[in-house]
């Protein structure tokens, strides 16, 4: 085989096993146990090391919340209190107050889709009993998916805690239901404004702190859940955290409105080991820096690439040139994973501390 066909047979087979620390080096490498005399010595030598290797990537990230998403007024009207961007909502609280009424937070994941009043049935109702029960309405009411006149009892008395007419009717633009407490992130609506059926009131999202980074789509093996990750707040604390999923990322329309200026790629939410403590204090509007592990060998031997020489002969693999004293010789080896310039390594004959030959730096 002539050094030229050799470094191709062993480029396409580096290529094959994920290798991308750098290129294998091409010496002349004789069959496996041939000895060298001193001459033959390679000019220059590493270690055989036990170490771990990580084949990782790093990108830019920001600290958000989870699961943002839109919440759009059911009805007509104007805004006679603001969201309150950054506070708390929890069940029985308001959202904001749309013609001098409260929207209110109740918790289920059906959305209100309709005027709830006596003689209903639904999960909407279950969902609106077991709010009413919650907040401490719930005497003589029976939980359950009918709206009976223990219902709009108790939506009566609920509505007079409200200063509201006390209907016994729940209206569309009355309550918003979500799964559980939420976080305001943003006020899209401000005093004053008047919003339409669908326009959009304000941004929320679950209280749960995450960081949002955004990979290339080549990279979708490292967007399954549970991938590792550690993050580099923007204080300098690094915290480990995993993949919670994938989520759409916010795409700003271009000038003709097509949105073809959006960015490519996939955005994935992040959740930290800690919780909201992992962030606090932390300056949310920094960029943070998230590394993701692909893969890891932990305690491997492992050699730098170029050490790495492709074996003469008709049985062919890898080999290690084994320096001893003034004398060498070659070895066969089994090649793994390779990570930040070192590859690992395998054999019989080889050993950590060993010195390999490699090519002069």
């Amino acid at each position: 085989m002539t050094r030229r066909t050799a470094f191709l047979a062993l480029g396409a087979a580096a290529v094959a096993a994920g290798v991308t620390g750098g290129a294998l080096f091409l010496g002349e490498g004789s069959d496996a146990g041939a000895s060298a005399r001193r001459g033959d010595l390679p000019p220059a030598t590493a270690k055989v090391v036990r170490t771990d290797l990580v084949r990782s990537k790093t990108v830019d990230g920001k600290l958000d919340f989870a699961q943002r998403r839109a919440v759009k007024s059911a009805v007509e009207g104007t805004v006679t209190v603001a969201a309150s961007e950054g506070r708390t909502v929890e069940l029985g609280q308001a959202l904001y107050e749309l013609n001098d009424k409260p929207v209110t937070l109740l918790y289920g994941p059906v959305p209100m889709f309709r005027e709830m009043k006596a003689g209903d049935r639904g999960s909407d109702v279950l969902q609106l009993e077991r709010g009413l029960r919650d907040l401490g309405y719930g005497s003589g009411l029976h939980v359950d998916t009918e709206y009976d006149r223990y219902t709009e009892a108790a939506v009566k008395r609920w509505q007079k805690s409200l200063n509201r007419e006390s209907t016994g009717r729940v209206g569309k633009g009355d309550v918003v239901f979500q799964p559980g407490q939420i976080k305001v992130v943003a006020a899209d609506a401000a005093l004053a404004d008047q919003v339409a059926p669908g326009g959009t009131v304000l941004t929320i999202a679950a209280t749960r702190p995450v960081v949002r980074a955004q990979l290339e789509q080549t990279d979708g093996a490292l967007t399954s859940k549970n991938t590792k990750v550690d993050v580099t707040l923007p204080s300098g604390r690094t915290v480990a955290g995993k993949v919670a999923g994938t989520v759409r990322p916010e795409e700003p329309e271009s000038a003709s409105g097509s949105g073809a200026g959006a960015q490519k790629g996939i955005t994935v939410e992040i959740v930290l080991d800690g919780g909201a403590s992992a962030v606090s204090g932390e300056d949310a509007k920094a960029s943070a820096s998230v590394r993701f592990v692909s893969e890891a060998h932990k305690g491997v031997l492992a050699v730098p690439v170029e050490a790495v020489v492709a074996l003469r002969g008709e049985n062919g693999g890898y080999g290690l040139q084994i320096v001893q004293g003034t004398t060498s010789k070659m070895v066969r080896v089994e090649t793994g994973m390779t990570a930040d310039g070192r590859i690992e390594v395998s054999g019989a004959d080889v050993r950590e501390g060993a010195l390999v030959g490699v090519a002069a730096s």
